[in-house]
């Protein structure tokens, strides 16, 4: 972890609003979390985990076999 940290520190590569961000929706999330897991039982909990996953898997492989319309794309932030 602190070498990590040194790293980031020296070459200035943390994007600062981006872990604000990752941040902020841990901790909603976290309290989210706890207040769906005191409301439901251990199976309906495992099956949501289990659609969850099933709807990542669903995706990447969608992602996989069809081309996308755009090969390349180039774009600047704040430009059409």
């Amino acid at each position: 972890a602190y070498t990590t940290l040194v790293h980031a520190t020296t070459n200035q590569t943390v994007d600062v609003i981006l872990a604000f961000l990752l941040m902020a929706g841990g901790v909603a999330g976290a309290q989210y979390g706890a207040k769906a897991g005191q409301r439901l039982r251990g199976e309906q909990l495992r099956a949501l985990l289990a659609m969850l996953v099933l709807a990542v898997a669903i995706r990447l492989a969608v992602d996989l076999f069809v081309t996308p319309p755009n090969l390349y794309s180039l774009s600047a932030a704040g430009l059409n």
